[in-house]
């Protein structure tokens, strides 16, 4: 359902058809479904914004490339400015007295919003306090006069999208492309799915994206690509490919989904995961190429690149671990002109990487034997050494998480078992999870109940023997 004022009708994004039909097809299979909402802001013409009213955004200067095949190669001739600019006292009072007309607070919406990414109405209710706001103008596109308004998305109806939008600084004179609207549509519960994403009682139904409860372009592409390997791997009579919490916030995402449900439109977020020390976006190649080459993914090439990288990394820290240097005169000069402490015994370089002071690229005059590297590797390298001790931790911690997400719970009936709460034996038994870490992440079961579980395991194996 497009929510736009009192227009409210049925329709994809964009104009494009709905998908009813497939709603009644999942009710007739028995799949309850739920009401959920999110919304865009307008798309307005980039010529009718005055842009000395805004603070220019520029993009950075060292462009980190989002693919890994990408390194190297001259990304950085087409850039485009974003800007920051603010609601006013002018906007706050369009929003107030027009709220009636809003679909969500006239009541003809029931689906619930996003927590994270409230619309304009929202901030304007939740945060009376506030008389202005953050807006970003992000172009579309290098080939499209659309900008994008970011933190302005909006149900109003279009004749108060037009007041609100120009009562924004510099965009007095804006000329709207595409309005701002909402969308209400129908998600099941993705509790009901494995952590491939098939439904646990419908054998080779795959659920991915908006259905699944969640909201964003990454979160759905991220179950896309998941679901269409593990569709591939059941046609081909191969082992399922999951991703756990600690190989990748694909799995954090997933794994949050299907163990504790979403009462709102889910997105990912760093903080939702335990392992964000590890699971950094500088090393997803080093932990995921592997894994996508071994299931036809990844081409050779782009996995031969992979071992190579770690190769140079793992001979880069070797290097410096063995190259020693001496408390002589010279190179505790030149430690105190860096704003160091001398030398008083022997240390490595890679030791005098760990003072907070130094890094890699500051001690390079210290460093007589190094050669040229790529971006990528001294920035591995640097982190590695840096940050040893944390990785060290929660590497342990990591393996600990392993041993639970290995033992597998299939076929029990919770109810015979002695020792669960009756919480825990309800939970256990709607939600049947996979294994005994997902299990340990379920709202209601403790600790006790795990070690509950573990015993039964045990106990089983002893008895296959």
């Amino acid at each position: 359902m497009i929510l736009i004022g009192e227009n409210c009708y049925e329709s994809g994004p964009n104009n494009w058809k709905c998908s009813t039909l497939l709603s009644d097809s999942l009710k007739n299979l028995g799949i309850p479904l739920r009401r959920f909402k999110t919304g865009t802001p307008a798309r307005v013409h980039r010529d009718s914004i005055d842009y000395s009213k805004m603070d220019i955004q520029k993009g950075d200067d060292n462009i980190i490339p989002f693919s890994f095949m990408n390194e190297g190669k001259d990304i950085g001739n087409h850039k485009e400015d974003c800007y920051l600019t603010y609601t006013t006292l002018e906007t706050k009072k369009i929003i107030q007295d027009n709220l009636h007309r809003s679909p969500m607070y006239a009541g003809i919406v029931n689906g619930v919003g996003p927590r994270y990414c409230p619309s304009i109405e929202d901030k304007i209710v939740r945060f009376n306090e506030k008389d202005e706001h953050q807006v970003f103008i992000e172009p579309e596109g290098l080939d499209t006069l659309e900008m994008y308004v970011q933190g302005v998305s909006s149900t109003l109806p279009l004749d108060v999208q037009k007041q609100m939008y120009k009562s924004i600084l510099g965009l007095e004179n804006v000329k709207i492309m595409r309005p701002a609207y909402g969308i209400e549509y129908d998600c099941i519960d993705p509790t009901i799915l494995r952590a491939t994403l098939e439904h646990k009682d419908i054998k080779n139904l795959f659920f991915a994206g908006q259905i699944n409860g969640s909201s964003g372009y990454e979160e759905a592409a991220s179950q896309g690509i998941i679901a269409g390997i593990n569709s591939a791997m059941n046609i081909l009579g191969k082992e399922p490919f999951v991703l756990t919490r600690s190989d990748a916030y694909i799995g954090v995402l997933i794994d949050d989904l299907i163990t504790k449900g979403t009462d709102e439109p889910y997105r990912m977020m760093t903080s939702r995961t335990e392992y964000r020390l590890s699971l950094r976006q500088d090393n997803a190649d080093l932990r995921l190429t592997e894994m996508s080459y071994n299931i036809g993914l990844a081409t050779k090439e782009r996995y031969e690149k992979c071992l190579n990288k770690k190769t140079l990394i793992e001979n880069e820290i070797n290097r410096l671990k063995s190259s020693i240097l001496t408390p002589k005169e010279n190179t505790n000069k030149a430690l105190e002109d860096l704003g160091s402490m001398k030398l008083k015994t022997a240390v490595s370089l890679y030791d005098l990487i760990k003072r907070p002071e130094l890094d890699y690229e500051i001690i390079k005059d210290l460093d007589t034997t190094r050669e040229p590297l790529d971006r990528e590797i001294k920035m591995q390298v640097q982190t590695m050494i840096k940050y040893e001790g944390y990785i060290e931790k929660q590497s342990q911690q990591i393996e600990a998480f392993k041993k639970l997400e290995n033992k597998k719970l299939e076929n029990i009936d919770y109810n015979s078992l002695s020792g669960l709460r009756i919480e825990a034996v309800q939970k256990l038994a709607k939600f049947r999870p996979e294994t005994v870490g997902q299990a340990s992440r379920i709202s209601g079961v403790s600790p006790a109940d795990i070690n509950v579980l573990l015993i039964h395991l045990e106990t089983q194996r002893r008895k296959n023997g």
